[in-house]
């Protein structure tokens, strides 16, 4: 008798326990709901905000890649002055059909290797994947060396999302978004059947981004906003 009273008090016991637990796991949910509902209240929750400071890293990741690869072209044996070019792959086979065009190709494998993409269509304004443009008709001011031979070798990428371009400008310190009107043409002077860097130097680059080596601006022969990135200062 002794024995079976003593099995009922453990049995009673456990239930017990099994209780407190439940009463604590009850307490600590709710604990974490307030918390996550007053995180969204306070703009903790942004997922704008955070889906564009994603976003916006997606694009300064892929020029700072193919600057990589332009400097080990560099550190190869290509002289920069020379004409350097950005062929596609779907070039490789006519245009790109020597051994010289091809070590001063960026993305060829016997040059410097980069990989070729598309930005992503969560950047840009259409939705549809960006292109990028490669131009060395500009001379960012406070950049390299001003002057004669002082043209920077710039990527461009047109039409960014208006939201896409604020992040880019905030990310890089730059306080608003200036306006520009280029006197050449970014797409079709881009650097794809190879040029030699011209010695030429545009003065015309925006003064709200002097020294700035990459940001966003309104371009306003198309009104696209547009990102910059410099690969090689010179």
């Amino acid at each position: 008798m002794f024995k079976k009273g003593n099995k009922m008090n453990y049995r009673q016991g456990e239930k017990g326990n099994v209780l407190f637990l439940i009463l604590i796991a009850v307490v600590l949910f709710a604990a974490l709901s307030y918390a996550v509902t007053q995180s969204s209240r306070s703009g903790g929750g942004d997922a704008s905000s955070e889906t564009n400071l994603v976003n916006s890293a997606q694009i300064t990741q892929y020029p700072a890649a193919v600057r990589t690869s332009l400097v080990r072209m560099i550190i190869g044996g290509t002289p920069l002055d020379t004409p350097i070019t950005f062929n596609t792959p779907s070039d490789f086979t006519s245009t790109i059909n020597t051994a010289i065009k091809q070590r001063r190709n960026a993305f060829h494998p016997a040059g410097g290797g980069a990989t070729y993409a598309d930005a992503p269509g969560d950047v840009m304004a259409t939705g549809a994947p960006g292109v990028w443009y490669f131009n060395a008709n500009f001379d960012v001011p406070n950049i390299g060396t001003s002057g004669a031979g002082g043209n920077d070798l710039i990527a461009f990428l047109p039409n960014v999302a208006l939201g896409i371009c604020n992040k880019l400008n905030s990310e890089h310190n730059i306080s608003s978004i200036v306006t520009w009107n280029p006197t050449d043409n970014l797409i079709a002077d881009s650097l794809v059947d190879g040029e030699t860097l011209p010695a030429t130097d545009q003065t015309d680059f925006p003064a709200g981004l002097s020294g700035q080596p990459f940001g966003c601006f309104q371009d306003t022969s198309n009104n696209q906003y547009t990102y910059y990135h410099i690969l090689i200062e010179r």
